[in-house]
């Protein structure tokens, strides 16, 4: 047996599995639905939850779509409500009564504090227009409804936590129409929708709301980090790709609660009607006046109102970041169910999610998520010391009897099978398992693919600061030895950018391998060489925070190793 192969089989093994598993093995999302349900009751009536008209294509019947104009412009186009909390600032639209400005006050566009603040909705009728709408539709094509251009009234100026706000509008024929829409102190808003009917007769509305965006939006890129629409429907997670919805058409799906939306890799707009409401949901493309609109809807079921009486819908929407405790929160308070795969934890949520709160919790211990990402790997390492001691005095004995070995090979280098029959009768005499090198690295596997994710789609670590020069963890290390560390007026290009902490990780990783026994063949000792060279360039375009575990990982295996060795009189 190759003892060398084994073990930096194993060691390629982790950055094998961890870029190439999600791209080339991984399952795809489970299976989208295609199959249009049938709507019988509003096919009869052609009623369904509209097409966006502001910013998008025109309600069926109603005014045609609005030119696009700036963010700014469009703001100052129609009267509105001011949002005003600690962590939201924006307005709602009086025409439609729409949701389509929402910034965030904790979050900017850089880890610079004076860049501009992160915008999650954009107002109707700009070029990036981003926004909810609510209404009721009818089985009726009698019954005048509110549309994207009723001109709500409103029982105040500006929405605060403490200070909700009414919008109310008659229809002239006997429906009185009322929206209130309230705020929490994060990013969850309720809307409750009522009709009082005083018409005469009985009138059938069902309740709606949906969310509509424009364009395409930049979006990373990578296969194991979804951005599109997405939602829990009928308990089971769906993840529909931009592209795929325009290829593909609308992918409708009935369901009883749940909740569905459109995610970036940090934010997330999302519907969340009442846990026992019956809706058809629905995700949709149009391509009109040479763009893009996205639109996620739910169609709530029927609401039969008597004369004199009412009607009744509540939903939520959450726009905002996907902090990971408050959608859990909002989860169990709520029955918004499975919120948190909002976050793209990925496959392998079961390791990925408990290592989140793990980190999460030594930082609110030690105030700085590099300190913990070193902490906890100290503790990783910590729970797997026997195994690794074990590992390591096998290796180290196998050091020891590198001379024997290599005389073995040349005694009997005619012969493969005799070769391999005493070096492995060597083995069992001197009570070696060869293949126990492999054990450390293949422990390293889970957490080195969990801290990746992590670092790659927790908000926790966006812009999460270390020391010096790392201001942000789940960036690459911003240093390149190849403008001497800006020493240098020049920018390398993407490749060259080899930081300070690469070349720490590379250089623990070639010191750790010279503990280890040496490669018998000459071209294999060779090439055994060059990994710690390939490593630090693969490695230095990831995260800033995972090249720091892997080159402290690498430290604490070298203090281990070296004192075993100590002990061995090695």
């Amino acid at each position: 047996m190759n003892e060398q192969r084994n073990l930096w089989v194993a060691i390629a093994s982790a950055v094998v599995i961890l870029i190439g598993w999600q791209f080339f093995f991984a399952p795809e999302p489970g299976p989208q639905v295609r199959e249009a349900q049938v709507r019988e009751q509003l096919d009869a009536s052609g009623s369904n939850p509209p097409e966006a008209s502001t910013g998008g294509p025109s309600v069926p019947g109603g005014q045609p779509a609005v030119p696009t104009v700036n963010r700014d412009d469009a703001l100052a186009k129609s009267p509105r409500i001011a949002i005003d909390t600690a962590r939201v600032e924006g307005s709602i639209r009086l025409i439609g009564g729409v949701i389509d400005d929402i910034q965030l006050q904790d979050y900017h566009e850089t880890e610079e504090p004076d860049s501009p603040l992160i915008h999650v909705l954009n107002p109707t009728g700009s070029n990036d227009a981003y926004f909810a709408e609510f209404g009721w539709v009818g089985t009726g094509k009698d019954v005048v409804l509110p549309s994207s251009e009723t001109r709500w009234s409103a029982s105040g100026d500006t929405l605060t936590v403490d200070n909700p706000i009414t919008l109310s509008w008659d229809n002239g024929a006997g429906l009185t129409f009322k929206r209130e829409i309230s705020i929490d102190q994060n990013y969850l808003f309720t809307v409750n929708q009522s009709v009082v009917n005083n018409s005469g007769s009985e009138v059938t509305l069902h309740p709606y709301g949906l969310i509509s965006r424009k364009n395409k939006p930049q979006t990373a890129g990578f296969y194991i980090l979804h951005e599109g629409p997405l939602g829990v429907i009928d308990g089971t997670l769906t993840e529909i790709d931009y592209d795929d919805l325009a290829d593909d058409g609308a992918v409708e799906k009935k369901t009883t609660g749940g909740w569905l939306g459109i995610t970036d890799k940090y934010w997330l707009v999302a519907l969340a009607p009442s846990s026992d409401e019956e809706m058809t949901t629905r995700f949709s493309h149009h391509f009109a006046e040479n763009t893009d609109k996205y639109q996620t809807d739910y169609l709530g079921a029927a609401r039969t109102v008597a004369n004199g009486s009412e009607a009744k819908a509540e939903t939520r929407l959450f726009a905002g970041a996907k902090e990971v405790t408050l959608l859990d929160t909002y989860a169990e308070d709520y029955g918004i169910t499975n919120f948190d795969l909002a976050i793209d934890f990925g496959w392998f949520y079961f390791l990925t999610k408990p290592f989140f709160l793990v980190l999460q919790w030594m930082y609110h211990l030690v105030g700085n998520f590099g300190v913990a990402i070193l902490l906890i790997t100290v503790a990783v390492k910590a729970v797997m010391f026997p195994l690794a001691n074990k590992s390591y005095k096998s290796m180290s004995a196998m050091k020891k009897l590198q001379p024997q070995i290599t005389e073995m090979r040349e005694q009997f280098k005619d012969d493969r099978q005799r070769q391999q029959q005493e070096m492995m009768a060597l083995y069992k005499r001197e009570k070696i398992n060869p293949a126990s090198g492999c054990l450390p690295i293949i422990v390293q596997i889970p957490v080195f693919f969990a801290l990746y994710k992590v670092l790659f789609v927790s908000i926790e670590m966006r812009h999460a600061p270390f020391f010096g020069w790392i201001q942000d963890l789940s960036a690459p290390d911003p240093t390149s030895l190849f403008n001497l560390f800006g020493l240098i007026p020049f920018d390398p290009p993407q490749m060259l950018m080899i930081g300070v902490w690469p070349l720490i990780m590379g250089l623990t990783m070639f010191l750790q391998q010279k503990l280890n026994p040496a490669p018998a063949d000459p071209t294999q000792a060779k090439i055994m060489m060059f990994l710690p060279l390939i490593f630090t360039f693969m490695l230095a375009s990831f995260p800033a925070g995972l090249v720091i575990y892997w080159a402290w990982n690498n430290t604490l295996s070298i203090i281990q190793q070296r004192y075993i060795m100590y002990k061995m009189g090695i």
